[in-house]
């Protein structure tokens, strides 16, 4: 017996060994996307799909052979991102999108036959997006701000000569989101404020021209989610009714409502099949997503040739509906791509995101987790537990605060926490109070409360982990990006004690310029975020109390900050001036800036250095404390 007891002993602590992996093999890992042309991501001959592809450091457009999985390149770009769009309907042209060093100065550009690019929408200022090719194929749309940075007018280009005409003044500067498949219609969105925003109509070749708001209700969010078949209806989720979002069809004359479906959790999206023969449904499950298929008729739900209902990142379908590509991704695998072709029923994949040299058992699975915070709200996380963590061998660990605000931190391969845990440091994601996914009530608990009980949410994470008999409860940091930097800088400004390092990434140090500086482009949603997040030129006093930067003098607590200089959401001033400040208390500081790179970091090279900077903070500052 005791035999048996020592060799079960052997094999339970050789099987928590795995593998540690630097940021140069992790980050060789490498990242899919299917164009986003729906029926028209398919070359007109069903032979090729059309997908982004990071394989040389920097997206570029890629389309793979269905028939032999050989993926060839349609553009090579040495510095600037270029995603995939759509092929043409009639021939093998392509259109794709591009800004500049992550600007957010969308342009379109087609990929002529020769491989040269031909830029439609041309303007240093001018930002640009494809809205789909028109009912004949002999035009295609796009939404374009060159007339007012603020507001998106609708341009109709001719698919041959590209001759474009201006058939959408967006003077009220909605949303611009989607055109009917028969070309008459334009859906638009705006919000009225933070819990409403309405959808609206526009026809063409009308004699009224006027927008109609088919979701004339006091209250809720309505978001679009496709056009009916016919395109006499337009499918659309909101929360009027209840805490999460449900699916409704509203006729566009009549303006008649039917429920289409419902659930316990947010549906997160909607859309038909190119044919209309399927609905396919995407909802939120406790920050997993979970796809249904139905039966367009009788709402019957079915499965679809192979295609799991977890885990699908993304699914298109050509127009013939003969073939399916999706890409399907977990905890421990990026995206791989798979094919299901014609009758056949199981899928086939043709690509693999993950390194060959990264062995996926090597990864972690997270866990979904609840804890209670300071006024016994219970905070869901998610949790990553380094595979060598034990009540014997005690390992750091960070508390991770997503963006937003109003983000959500969900199940699925996060290439950052997989590599932090990897190198042997716990993470809890946090979805604080003011998190999507868990109802309109919990959404809405920060609004014009930002860096308050939503902090102290934070804080109670980290008295969580400091709980748990496998964290070392004196090496517990805080990071984050964008509102989950602010968040960082809060935690370590606000309350000093309580973390022992922060990492900011790109996070906003200065409430009431990064209010004011936002850019034009989003003028159609500025009112919803004024109201959620308060008007910087009355409520300056509050936007001050709760800055970081004006607050600096309290920081004593090693600091990483991670910065693009092209970021157009959050100016690099705001971690330049932070830095400053930090600096001045005598407080170890790093500051890392990307010069080509904006609100996120695309190149794997920036990638790469990105996470040795992190790890190489941390094991000084917060395993080795070598730096107070």
């Amino acid at each position: 017996m005791k035999k048996i007891i020592l060799i079960t002993l052997v094999s339970f602590l050789l099987g928590c060994e795995r593998t540690q992996y630097g940021a140069d093999t992790f980050f060789s890992t490498t990242s899919y996307a299917i164009a986003r042309g729906g029926e028209y991501s398919f070359s007109r001959n069903n032979n090729k799909l059309l997908v982004s592809h990071n394989a040389t450091g920097i997206f570029n457009s890629y389309s793979f052979d269905i028939n032999t999985g050989e993926m060839n390149t349609i553009t090579n770009s040495e510095s600037d991102a270029i995603f995939a769009l759509s092929y043409f309907p009639e021939d093998e042209r392509v259109l794709v999108s591009s800004d500049k060093g992550g600007n957010e100065r969308n342009h379109i550009f087609v990929v002529e036959k020769g491989g040269q690019l031909t830029d439609l929408t041309p303007g240093k200022e001018t930002r640009a997006s494809f809205l789909g090719f028109s009912s004949n194929t002999k035009s295609f749309y796009i939404a374009s701000n060159e007339r007012d940075s603020r507001s998106m007018d609708v341009y109709r280009y001719a698919t041959e000569s590209y001759e474009k005409e201006f058939i959408f003044k967006n003077s009220q500067s909605f949303e611009v989101l989607e055109i009917s498949d028969n070309d008459k219609y334009l859906v638009l969105s705006k919000s009225i404020n933070n819990k409403t925003s309405h959808l609206y109509i526009f026809q063409f070749n009308s004699d009224k021209n006027v927008v109609i708001n088919i979701t004339p209700y006091p209250e809720g969010e309505h978001l679009f989610a496709d056009f009916s078949p016919d395109s006499t209806s337009v499918l659309y989720m909101t929360d009027r009714e209840g805490e999460f979002t449900t699916l409704k069809s509203v006729n566009i004359s009549s303006l008649e409502e039917e429920q289409v479906y419902e659930t316990d959790w947010d549906i997160s999206g909607a859309s038909f099949s190119p044919q209309g023969s399927n609905l396919l449904v995407s909802t939120n499950e406790d920050a997993t997503s979970v796809l249904r298929i139905f039966e367009t008729e009788s709402m019957q739900e079915i499965s679809l040739r192979g295609v799991p209902n977890k885990g699908i990142r993304a699914l298109t379908i050509s127009k013939d509906e003969k073939v399916y590509a999706y890409i399907s991704s977990s905890d421990t695998s990026p995206g791989d791509i798979f094919l299901s072709l014609n009758d056949e029923q199981k899928s086939r994949k043709i690509a693999s995101g993950l390194s060959q040299d990264i062995n996926e058992k090597d990864l972690v699975t997270s866990q979904v987790i609840r804890y209670k915070s300071f006024d016994g709200l219970e905070i869901p996380s998610i949790l990553y537990k380094p595979a060598q963590a034990s009540k014997r061998n005690k390992v750091p660990a960070l508390v991770y605060v997503h963006g937003g605000p109003g983000g959500q931190t969900r199940k699925g391969y996060n290439s950052n926490i997989q590599f932090l845990v990897n190198n042997g440091y716990a993470v809890i994601g946090v979805n604080n109070r003011g998190s999507s996914g868990y109802g309109k009530t919990f959404y809405h608990m920060d609004d014009k409360q930002h860096g308050e009980e939503d902090l102290l949410d934070v804080v109670w994470a980290k008295k969580y982990l400091q709980g748990l008999d496998w964290i070392d409860s004196d090496s517990i940091g805080v990071m984050g990006g964008s509102y989950g930097g602010f968040m960082t800088l809060a935690a370590m400004t606000f309350h000093p004690d309580e973390f022992e390092v922060g990492i900011d990434i790109f996070g906003v140090s200065n409430w009431i310029r990064t209010l004011k500086s936002i850019p034009p482009w989003w003028e159609s949603f500025k009112v919803a975020l004024y109201d959620e997040m308060g008007d910087p030129e009355t409520d300056e006093e509050r936007h001050r109390a709760i800055s970081p930067l004006f607050h600096a003098k309290q920081i004593s607590k090693p600091l990483l900050v991670i910065q693009g200089s092209n970021d157009p959401r959050v100016l690099q001033v705001e971690s330049d001036e932070m830095v400053e400040q930090v600096t001045e208390n005598g407080v170890y500081v790093d500051y890392l800036i990307f010069s080509d790179e904006g609100h996120g970091f695309r190149k794997k090279v920036n990638r790469i250095e990105a996470a040795e900077s992190m790890i190489s903070f941390l094991d000084k500052c917060l395993r080795k404390k070598e730096c107070n």
